[in-house]
């Protein structure tokens, strides 16, 4: 479609001759016009480009009645300190109107360590929940029938054991396993590209994941299987363009891995999802995410040949930045938190976090998380926004604006293809290196006030009085760690010696490794201990240093 040009027309009669900027652009750097007429989006064509609701391409959404049949499900990111605690938080949270839970690990369960292991040292319980083996999964979900609540975690690296150990606690419950409901994280090739949360390399870290695609297209039937995370990337430094461009070629990335590893692409493609990150830059993250859908549906059609409209039809997550909230002012990111929801609901999420204001300083507490859930609420059932679907489609700002992020997309899909695909260019740092220097000229236009964060960079507040925040009991880790020794000492080791062969065993070959690992995980084998046995056949990754 033709690109809008950035031009001055005559002023009007008592209208400023001058504006406030030389020129004005996106926080991704695009050229915004003064104003948008219908020769911007002159070849726009309705049943190519848009499609009502529920229909391809899905631009407007992927189901028809949206959110008149269905509000999105209200989540808030939450794990800290033991499982007990991180418990209380999501009763409580469920009180208040939360209609679907999402939980936060520690970064030591994050890369595959024991909370008992020396590198885990000062990290147990700080940025999430430590789960070291089934029976702290029994704990977290104490009280919480696992058939009546989705459930999102946020894993990845060692996601298929955290998974399993959700499993189990389902049965436990006896709950059947095609009556429950969420998503597992499960997106290792960000990893290397952002969080940094790798352990194996990419090669058998992706075997894994078509395992999980294949495992559960057969048992669990309503669980997405991986939600495939522009997040990440986003708070990495990446721009609006990049988390779209490097997110869709992950998501690409696996459907291709799915389908070499045997797997219909219609068996397991309608249980992935995407997670996005929504910023400041309020049309451009609209955009942004009208856009993905309109590239995944074209792309598994026409690309990967997918008959089932499912497949076609992204669905996904949002979450307000992180990278956003500043510490300074910290009650300023209500207004931010606001925006982005709006820009979110917009944009027609089907899930959405909302960050609470004090999570620049310190995991969130209780009146901020209600304040962050209240946010959501009020969009929901005040505002009148849900009422009706897309209603900024045909905007000419917002389509052309939508086009040029597809543009922008396209050609870095060819940048990707260049590199010989999406592994090579995380092996050879073509991701890292495109983050760093967008990170880069970000934090340069801040420094020369290019770019505005209120409170930081402009309308300075001295002497601000201290936050309260939420503090996590150093005596936690002492606590996990007897909990652990205690489970060791009590379970039946011989049985959980004979499970880590077993799955070692399997690795070596190219069986199915759920199975596997289910058994290990029933047999209480820690989560250190299960990714200690598939070290030993997949190895570890080292990441190149990129200078």
């Amino acid at each position: 479609m033709a690109k809008a040009e950035v031009q001055r027309p005559g002023t009007g009669p008592g209208e400023p001759d001058s504006e406030r900027r030389e020129e004005f652009r996106t926080l991704s750097g695009l050229p915004v016009a003064r104003v948008y007429r219908p020769q911007d989006v002159a070849d726009l064509d309705y049943e190519r480009d848009l499609g009502d609701p529920g229909q391809f391409p899905f631009t407007r959404g992927p189901y028809a009645t949206m959110y008149r049949g269905r509000l999105w499900t209200m989540r808030q990111f939450a794990g800290f300190g033991t499982a007990e605690e991180s418990n209380a938080r999501y009763k409580y949270l469920l009180e208040h109107g939360q209609t679907g839970l999402s939980v936060a690990f520690d970064f030591p369960t994050l890369l595959g360590y024991d909370s008992d292991h020396p590198r885990s040292e000062g990290e147990v319980g700080k940025d999430g929940v430590a789960i070291d083996t089934l029976a702290d999964m029994e704990t977290l979900f104490d009280g919480i029938p696992l058939d009546q609540v989705t459930t999102s975690m946020t894993i990845n690296s060692p996601a298929a054991i955290l998974f399993a150990m959700y499993l189990a606690v389902a049965e436990k419950q006896g709950v059947a396993w095609d009556r429950i409901s969420g998503t597992i994280q499960n997106d290792i090739l960000k990893e290397y590209t952002a969080q940094k949360t790798y352990i194996f390399p990419p090669r058998p870290s992706m075997r894994l994941i078509t395992d999980v695609f294949g495992f559960c297209s057969r048992h669990v039937p309503r669980w997405n299987t991986i939600s495939i995370s522009g997040y990440h990337i986003r708070e990495a430094g990446a721009t609006a363009v990049q988390e779209l461009a490097f997110t869709l070629a992950d998501g690409f990335e696996y459907v291709k891995a799915g389908i070499e590893a045997g797997l219909d692409v219609d068996s397991f493609v309608p249980r992935l999802s995407f997670f996005w990150d929504i910023h400041m830059d309020f049309f451009e993250e609209i955009a942004k995410l009208r856009a993905a859908r309109r590239i995944w549906a074209r792309e598994l059609r026409e690309r990967f040949g997918a008959r089932d409209p499912r497949s076609w039809a992204m669905r996904f997550h949002c979450q307000t930045a992180g990278c956003s909230l500043t510490a300074q002012q910290p009650e300023n990111n209500v207004v931010r938190v606001t925006l982005q929801a709006l820009a979110a609901v917009l944009g027609g999420t089907q899930s959405l976090h909302t960050n609470s204001m004090d999570e620049a300083l310190a995991l969130p507490t209780e009146k901020a998380v209600r304040i962050a859930l209240r946010t959501q609420q009020i969009i929901a059932e005040e505002s009148g926004v849900p009422n009706t679907i897309d209603p900024l489609a045909g905007s000419y700002f917002v389509e052309a604006l939508t086009d040029t992020m597809e543009a922008q997309a396209y050609e870095y899909f060819r940048r990707i293809e260049q590199q010989g695909g999406v592994i090579p260019a995380i092996e050879n740092g073509f991701f890292a290196r495109e983050i760093a220097e967008a990170s880069y000229r970000h934090q340069l236009a801040l420094k020369r006030g290019d770019v505005t964060v209120v409170g930081v960079n402009k309308y300075v507040q001295e002497d601000e009085a201290p936050q309260p925040i939420l503090r996590i009991d150093p005596g936690i880790e002492k606590k996990q760690v007897e909990r652990l020794r205690r489970v060791k000492a009590e379970r039946d080791n011989a049985r959980v010696e004979r499970c880590l062969k077993e799955l070692a065993a399997a690795a070596r070959g190219t069986e199915n490794l759920m199975p596997y690992i289910l058994e290990a995980v029933r047999a209480y084998a820690s989560e250190g201990e299960i990714v200690g046995a598939l070290k030993d056949v997949f190895g570890v990754y080292r990441e190149e240093p990129i200078y």
